[in-house]
């Protein structure tokens, strides 16, 4: 991509949208993916992050007025940087707390739907992670109102917080404009021990406690992997509204280093987006239509239904494509007529294994073998080539049997083939 597009629109009436042409080409994504979404209040400086990552200066829309400039969520779809093969997907999401939106649910969806897509999620905010800045975290204490992990809900109506973080991504803190030191008790600490001593449980069981902890105990139980980057001011004030435009070397030298180290980690330690149990996830048109769908009907986003939606199709998907294999390699290494019935036997075999295999590589969730077993009954384009052979070998001339097994089904189920 050269340049992003929206993903999800915001519209007027506070309804969420999915633009069809991100979701064209999310689709066409074959390879494993690492999405890194970052969220966060209005005008503290999240697009320039994101452009930094994609290694340009722009991109993501930045601004330099009062006036939040990204709506909705947008994506950026690039080869990774330092892991070949793999497609880096960045989204920049609209700020928080903007005035002009009036409606405080709408930023909760974007905070879940920025959780539920992303494999690292990055949140921004300015100055010091203080009391004021978790509080303006309070999303997070509603993430268990706003995601779903079963399609059952559990007996008590309230899901374990271990269920969510089999999925959740992990949690990366970037704080603005930075200006203390980094010193406790006359010793330099580190950005990670800055942001454990901030998450520290306040001592207590008086009510007052328990509120001031809530934030603190969400973000220490779904984000067991936690990370923490400050930066200092980029360039001198009147530049600030304009880093789009400025080069390298009219920016801080601390906050250049500071970004460069932000994004090599990004780079190095981001995981590969997956499902529970595993499942990589190649593309996430499914999962984003999956999501945005459920939200604009009203219910709350289930991460079962999503995999099970995502099944369906890739399995689908499976079946044609060890099909089409199966019949590519019939045709390439059977020419009729064969010497007796047994060479065509063999011969398919060992095309039915291989294009079984083909299959389990790219399928899952197929618990009831439903999409197996449409690979392994006995097809009529099985029959018409046994047909074929016979009749080519009696007539002492050569047919073509790609056309008479373009779409087999195969024989066999996984339990025989070995």
């Amino acid at each position: 991509m050269q340049a992003p597009v929206c993903l999800v629109e915001n519209r007027s009436n506070h309804q969420l949208d999915v633009n069809p042409e991100a979701l064209e080409i999310l689709s066409k994504i074959t390879q494993p993916v690492v999405v890194v979404a970052i969220v966060g209040m209005y005008r503290t400086g999240k697009s320039y992050l994101m452009n930094k990552l994609a290694g340009q200066r722009k991109g993501f829309t930045l601004g330099s007025t009062i006036q939040s400039q990204t709506k909705g969520i947008w994506m950026w779809c690039i080869p990774h940087p330092s892991q070949p093969g793999y497609t880096l997907v960045l989204l920049d999401t609209e700020g928080l707390g903007d005035m002009e939106k009036g409606d405080s649910r709408h930023d909760s969806w974007i905070f879940s739907l920025a959780i539920l897509l992303s494999s690292i999620f990055v949140y921004n905010s300015k100055g010091v992670i203080d009391q004021y800045a978790l509080e303006k975290l309070q999303y997070v204490t509603e993430l268990t109102e706003r995601i779903r992990v079963s399609s059952q809900p559990s007996a008590n109506g309230v899901e374990d917080s271990k269920e969510f973080v089999s999925f959740f991504p992990d949690f990366l803190w970037a704080v603005r404009d930075f200006i203390l030191d980094l010193e406790l008790d006359g010793r330099h600490i580190s950005e990670d021990e800055y942001l454990e001593r901030a998450l520290k449980l306040q001592k207590g069981d008086h009510p007052d406690a328990q509120m001031l902890n809530l934030p603190r105990k969400c973000i220490r139980q779904f984000f067991p992997s936690r990370k923490c980057f400050t930066f200092s001011f980029p360039a001198p004030p009147k530049l600030v509204g304009h880093l789009d435009k400025l080069g390298e070397d009219h920016l801080y030298p601390d906050f250049v280093r500071q970004a460069n180290n932000f994004c090599t980690y990004i780079f190095q330690n981001s995981k590969i987006k997956t499902l529970q149990g595993g499942i990589l996830v190649n593309g996430l048109a499914t999962l984003v239509k999956t999501y945005v769908d459920t939200i604009r009907s009203g219910n709350v986003p289930c991460l079962e239904n999503a995999v099970l939606v995502l099944a369906q199709i890739e399995n689908a998907a499976a079946v044609k494509t060890a099909s089409t294999h199966y019949a590519t390699l019939m045709e390439q290494r059977v020419q009729l007529p064969t010497g007796t019935l047994l060479e065509l036997l063999e011969a398919h075999g060992l095309c039915e294994r291989e294009a079984l295999q083909l299959f389990m590589q790219r399928s899952f969730r197929d618990e009831k073998q439903k999409f197996q077993r449409e690979l392994a009954v006995p097809t009529r384009g099985w029959e018409m080539g046994r047909s074929t052979n016979q009749s080519a070998r009696g007539m002492g001339c050569q047919k073509d049997l790609g056309s008479n097994l373009s779409s087999p089904t195969l024989l066999c189920d996984l339990g025989q083939v070995t």
